[in-house]
């Protein structure tokens, strides 16, 4: 763990972690109205660069908060994720008046009629799935670990394989298909706790003693919960990454402590999309931590079809305007 105060009381910031603290301040941000009412920006009187950076400090202290920013801006920002939400209204900002001089803001008025009537999906949450596709998260997630920092200490020791490899780099993103089986003897819910508080599942079982053994807090019990894409299996210590994570109308597959589709994750989004950097040459890609589904040829035609599709909207959105396009000399 880098930071001695991780589970600080008086922050209140969830981790991925069953700490007691941890709970404590995931008590104290969902229901506490003292800190709760922190994180609510409908009637706040911030600014919307103190809204914004507010919850990009929220989000990433549970969403890989052992990553530096660098690093999340430039490799764990995904470059398909649209901006779909309404953009907010400033005070004092004449753009709104301007867009609706130039006819955008019907667009904008219909998307959040068509919204409520919908459902549309919270893609906002999406911005965290590179994040789930790594090693040591898929491993916290598989219920191999305490935490998140006890599961990068297992990668990082060699206590788990990949694809029946012996893994020691925390920072890989796993493709759809891979297997990574963790050692039993480094999973303390496998050993025998000192304490009676633990809750074991296998103990209403006649056959518990032909079970793997799982001793589980009590306190930890009512928050175990693997998302779809992750099969795990407990009686090899193994788990298979399926797929990527989706989000449908309504749910999000993502695990977050934060509303999937609320003003935290669409204003963290808000902060990263300004400040995420585009330009990606060749010497950078190759300093690009490990990612198994990369292609590089399916990355260059995405980005060729995103430029032309860029293109052809400012087209569009000039013909709608008034404006005046003259074709190209050729």
């Amino acid at each position: 763990m880098r930071n001695v105060g991780v589970y600080s009381i008086a922050r209140a910031m969830p981790r991925m972690s069953w700490h007691p603290r941890n709970l404590y301040n995931l008590w104290q941000r969902s229901l506490y109205p003292r800190v709760k009412n922190t994180s609510v920006f409908t009637s706040s009187e911030k600014t919307l660069f103190q809204q914004r950076w507010k919850s990009k400090a929220l989000v990433r202290a549970y969403h890989g908060d052992y990553i530096p920013e660098k690093i999340f801006k430039k490799w764990y920002i995904p470059d398909n994720l649209p901006n779909v939400r309404p953009r907010k209204v400033v005070r004092g900002d004449d753009k709104m008046t301007l867009e609706e001089y130039a006819g955008r803001k019907v667009s904008e008025d219909r998307y959040e009629e068509e919204e409520i009537k919908n459902e549309m999906a919270p893609v906002g949450s999406l911005m965290f799935s590179e994040v789930e596709r790594r090693i040591d998260t898929v491993v916290f997630r598989s219920c191999f670990a305490h935490s998140i920092y006890e599961a990068r200490r297992l990668v990082v020791h060699g206590n788990v394989k990949l694809n029946g490899k012996r893994h020691q780099n925390a920072n890989t993103r796993l493709k759809p298909g891979d297997m990574i089986t963790v050692d039993p003897k480094s999973i303390r819910f496998f050993k025998t706790p000192r304490d009676e508080y633990t809750d074991n599942p296998n103990a209403s079982d006649p056959d518990s003693k032909s079970l793997t053994p799982f001793h589980l807090p009590l306190y930890a019990s009512p928050w175990i919960f693997i998302p779809a894409y992750i099969e795990p299996n407990f009686a090899t210590c193994s788990a298979i990454y399926v797929r990527h994570p989706t989000a449908r109308p309504g749910y999000s597959e993502i695990p977050t402590p934060y509303d999937a589709d609320g003003e935290i994750v669409r204003f963290a989004w808000e902060w990263y999309s300004k400040r995420r950097p585009r330009v990606r040459s060749v010497t950078r890609l190759r300093r690009m931590p490990e990612d198994r589904a990369y292609d590089p040829e399916r990355k260059l035609q995405m980005k060729k079809e995103r430029r032309e599709q860029m293109v052809l909207a400012r087209r569009a959105e000039a013909r709608s305007s008034g404006m005046i396009l003259t074709e190209p000399l050729k």
